[in-house]
C-alpha cells in the first residue's frame, strides 16, 4: 500500500523536493502516507490531528505544501470527531495546496456527511487501490529533506525542525535497536503510545522501528476509554512485549488506581520505556512494580524534536538504573 500511495501522490503532481502536509488520526494510513512521501523524496509535514485550522494552515503555508493528506475524521471516547471540515477551513487559507487525499474513516451508521470539492479532493479508498503496487524508491542525497516537524521550542512560536534523509534514518534505527533491544523475528510486538503527530511517533513508531523490521502496534482513541485499563487490556490481548509511554500517562494511571492494572496479567511485557519529560522516582517505582512486576528493565530516555533521536538513555540489562535518572548519554553523544 505504501507503493500504491506513492503512485497516488505522483498522480496528484507530487515529486522529489515537493512538500506534503499530513493531518490524520492514528490509523495505519498515516504511517503509509509518511513512507509514501519518503519513497518519492517529497518531504512530509505531519500536523497533530488535535490542532485547529489556524495551526494547520500556518504549517501548510510555512512548508509551502502542495498536497494535504487528511481524513474525514476519527474516533475518540466512542465519538466521531470531524477532521475534513477543519482541513477545508485551513485549505481556504493555503494557496499552495493543489489537491487533497482524504481517507474515509467514518464507519457505516455514524451520522454526518463529508463535503468534497470537485477537482481538488480525492477519496483515498478510490485513488490509492487503483494504483500500481510497483513504485521503486528514488535514491536520495544524504542531506535530502525527509520531513519538517514543528515544535514550540523556547519561544512558544512554532518553529519548523528539518530532518535529513540519511543522518536521521541511521540514528533512529540504531537508537531504536539498542535502546529497546530489538530482536526481529522473535515475536516481539512494540507499543509506543505517542501520536504520530509528534517526534516520538515519527522516530519510534515509524522510522526507527520499521527500519529494524520490528512489529509495531498502534491504537486510536484515549487510554481511559472504555475504561482506564485500556492499555493493560490491549497488552494482554495482543501479547505486546515492549511499552514506551510518557510520565504524564504513568501518573494518570497511578491516580486511576491499581485495581485497573491488577485485572490483567501483563506477563508478555519484557521492557518498559519512558519519554517526553523527566519521570519522578515515585512514578518510576510504580511503573517498575505494578507494570513491570519488578522484572522488566526501564529505559528512561531523554531527547527532543530538535535531535530527532534518543540522546540519553540506559541500555537494558547493561546500564545500572536509578529511579528518576536518564543515566548515560547514548554512543557518540557528548553532553555539555
Amino acid at each position: 500500500e505504501v507503493q500504491q500511495a506513492a503512485n497516488a501522490l505522483k498522480s496528484l503532481g507530487v515529486g522529489q523536493g515537493d512538500r506534503v502536509a499530513i493531518y490524520m488520526p492514528m490509523v495505519p494510513e498515516v504511517a503509509i502516507a509518511m513512507l509514501a512521501c519518503a519513497r518519492l523524496g517529497a518531504a512530509h509535514s505531519v500536523v497533530f490531528s488535535g490542532f485547529p485550522a489556524t495551526a494547520l494552515a500556518d504549517r501548510i503555508n510555512d512548508a509551502e505544501a502542495k498536497v494535504l493528506i487528511t481524513a474525514d475524521g476519527g474516533y475518540r471516547k466512542g465519538s466521531f470527531f470531524e477532521l475534513k471540515t477543519i482541513a477545508d477551513e485551513a485549505m481556504e487559507k493555503s494557496p499552495t495546496i493543489t489537491a487533497s487525499l482524504v481517507y474515509r474513516r467514518r464507519q457505516p451508521g455514524t451520522p454526518g456527511e463529508t463535503a468534497m470539492k470537485a477537482g481538488r479532493d480525492h477519496w483515498w479508498q478510490d485513488l490509492v487501490p487503483a494504483q500500481s503496487a510497483d513504485c521503486p524508491a528514488d535514491p536520495m542525497p544524504a542531506e535530502q529533506l525527509l520531513f519538517l516537524l514543528y515544535t514550540s521550542g523556547s519561544t512558544g512560536k512554532p518553529k519548523g525542525i528539518r530532518h535529513s534523509t540519511a543522518g536521521y534514518s541511521i540514528f533512529t534505527a540504531f537508537t531504536a535497536r539498542m535502546t529497546f533491544d530489538l530482536r526481529p523475528g522473535t515475536g516481539q510486538v512494540y507499543f509506543c503510545t505517542a501520536d504520530i503527530g509528534w517526534i516520538t511517533g515519527h522516530s519510534y513508531v515509524v522510522y526507527g522501528l520499521l527500519s529494524n523490521g520490528a512489529t509495531v502496534f498502534i491504537y486510536e482513541g484515549a487510554p481511559n476509554h472504555p475504561e482506564p485499563d485500556r492499555f493493560w487490556e490491549m497488552i494482554d490481548r495482543h501479547g505486546l512485549t515492549i511499552l514506551y509511554t510518557a510520565p504524564t500517562a504513568i501518573r494518570a494511571f497511578m491516580r486511576w488506581g491499581d485495581n485497573y492494572v491488577l485485572r490483567h496479567r501483563l506477563d508478555s511485557l519484557r521492557l518498559l520505556g519512558s519519554v517526553g519529560e523527566p519521570i519522578n522516582p515515585e512514578a518510576w517505582m510504580w511503573y517498575h512494580t505494578m507494570i513491570g512486576k519488578k522484572r522488566c528493565p526501564i529505559v528512561d530516555t531523554w531527547w527532543q524534536t530538535e535531535t530527532g533521536s534518543i540522546m540519553i538513555t540506559p541500555l537494558p540489562g547493561i546500564t545500572p538504573t536509578k529511579p528518576g535518572s536518564g543515566t548515560r548519554p547514548f554512543f557518540g553523544v557528548v553532553p555539555k
